[in-house]
């Protein structure tokens, strides 16, 4: 019954029995990953009156709580050699990815200028989780600590298959965008926005999710190439 359940829930978002993801399939999962993003949002400002400009630490917590669960339940059904990896395994791992994705997010984050405080401290260490949920719990689902597929696909920047595209572009994407996000913050407007994360948090998100359009957008052009080699 619980397998049963499994592959429909694999036929639903387009996972074929060979593990491989379609352009279709991955669309419906970005769909869900941006329609939680919504909901994140929309859980702070209707039921908690708050925002990334009036209160940064509660609702970057509510955003990466609710995207969190929403991405590893997603990813464990594309993992690598699921015969040999469950999903309780999975998800214990996504933990791991989490919280290591988060440190170093964080290092990276402060060693690129971000500032250090108690006052800062909650909002950092939120943002960052929620960055680990663009960037390292995708791939800490899917690959586990293979560190053959994470250099391939992250160092080597050598993706194969939609799957590996999904977990590197919109990482990537999140990565850039923060980095963009990043520039108003030392320009003398004064505007409450350019405090330290909400600026490259609104970077983040909006590279995430340019970073899933691409991720689409190769996965039907090399689709089509591959079509015209067999034609």
């Amino acid at each position: 019954m619980k397998e049963a359940k499994q592959k429909k829930l694999e036929t639903s978002i387009g996972v074929s029995s060979n593990g491989s993801i379609s352009a279709l399939g991955a669309f419906s999962v970005y769909l869900m990953t941006e329609l939680f993003l919504a909901v994140g949002f929309w859980v702070a400002r209707f039921k908690f009156s708050v925002d990334l400009v009036s209160d940064p630490s509660l609702t970057l917590f509510l955003l990466w709580s609710i995207e969190f669960p929403v991405v590893v339940i997603i990813y464990s059904f594309l993992r690598k050699a699921p015969t040999e990896c469950s999903c309780s395994k999975a998800v214990g791992r996504s933990i791991l990815g989490l919280i290591s994705g988060a440190l170093m997010n964080a290092l990276g984050a402060v060693a690129l200028g971000a500032p250090i405080g108690a006052q800062y401290l909650p909002k950092t260490i939120h943002w960052s989780f929620l960055m680990s949920v663009f960037t390292f719990v995708p791939a800490t689902v899917v690959f586990g600590a293979s560190l053959t597929d994470w250099h391939r696909v992250f160092a080597s920047v050598k993706p194969s298959g939609n799957i590996e595209y999904m977990i590197l572009v919109p990482a990537y994407g999140a990565i850039i965008g923060g980095w963009f996000g990043a520039w108003p913050m030392p320009l003398d407007w004064e505007r409450p926005w350019q405090e330290w994360p909400i600026c490259v948090c609104y970077g983040a998100i909006g590279g995430y999710i340019v970073g899933q359009i691409v991720s689409l957008c190769l996965m039907l052009f090399l689709r089509k190439h591959k079509s015209l080699k067999v034609a």
